[in-house]
């Protein structure tokens, strides 16, 4: 079982897609975090939203700030456009998606992050479980 952390700047949008996503494409077989270097208020209603037509519901999540401790407690780090503010922490698998943030564009281009966040997260639970990540 691994251990996944997926971080972005404000862990309303992107790492609370790739987290719900992970979820289910992983049934159980790993572990799943999300965080964000400066986390927002709320998960951005468009999220919310198109989660919601894949029967997620995000509503109830709040977004959480990046630690230390809770990077040190995954295996494998996927970042999505928080560049520097991620900390490295030697050891441990990185890997960086070029997601676009999806706070305030229309419903159809986040359903195509989303979309695209599916295949992502989908193809990396499929590697976990043949114990690799993919690197």
């Amino acid at each position: 079982m691994a251990c996944v952390l997926f971080v972005c700047l404000h862990n309303a949008g992107r790492s609370q897609m790739s987290q719900a996503l992970f979820e289910r494409a992983a049934g159980g077989r790993h572990t799943v975090l999300s965080a964000g270097t400066t986390p927002a208020k709320h998960i951005h209603p468009e999220v919310v939203e198109v989660m919601r037509e894949l029967g997620i519901d995000l509503s109830h999540r709040e977004p959480q700030i990046l630690t230390r401790e809770l990077a040190e407690r995954a295996d494998l780090i996927v970042t999505m456009g928080c560049g520097d503010a991620c900390p490295y922490i030697p050891g441990k698998h990185y890997v960086d998606w070029d997601l676009p943030d999806p706070k305030g564009l229309p419903l159809e281009q986040v359903r195509a992050i989303r979309d695209d966040t599916e295949r992502r997260v989908t193809k990396l639970a499929a590697e976990l479980d043949v114990g690799s990540p993919g690197l």
